[in-house]
């Protein structure tokens, strides 16, 4: 469904916005090493994040990441089209192009009446779950780091 890339990107951001000052910087080894995600691997994902303005970025010897974005205003899906795109949400199931109720002209594939309530539902579900909800329903960060 989403990439263990976005999967990493969504943790990481959650235990951002779940710390004690999510506006302080939290340094890459740290989350790297809690969220037990490959350092070069975590620091490209959350570069990508704050090229798109979601996490504030510093260098140095006390760098590391914020929160630029309130938690409260950043949804799952915007995190999702930031690092999956929106393919998974716009395509058939079936044909790699652009599902029927995307363009109109297309004929629909055996499975999209089924497929499209399902997606249907998933955007719903992603575009109203925050990552402050979701930092909030965490609680601790062992549910983040699990």
């Amino acid at each position: 469904m989403i990439s263990n890339t976005c999967r990493y990107g969504i943790r990481a951001v959650i235990y951002i916005a779940s710390q004690p000052k999510p506006e302080t910087n939290t340094g890459l080894k740290k989350i790297a090493k809690d969220l037990n995600i490959p350092n070069p691997f975590l620091a490209k994902i959350l570069q990508q994040l704050a090229r798109h303005k979601i996490l504030y970025s510093t260098k140095g010897p006390h760098g590391g990441f914020s929160m630029l974005k309130d938690p409260r205003q950043i949804s799952l899906l915007d995190i999702i089209e930031i690092i999956d795109g929106k393919d998974f949400f716009e395509n058939c199931i079936i044909h790699n192009e652009k599902c029927q109720y995307f363009d109109k002209k297309k004929i629909p594939c055996p499975l999209h009446e089924d497929y499209d309530e399902l997606r249907l539902g998933l955007v719903k579900l992603f575009t109203n779950e925050t990552i402050y909800n979701l930092a909030k329903k965490a609680g601790d960060r062992g549910k983040i780091i699990i």
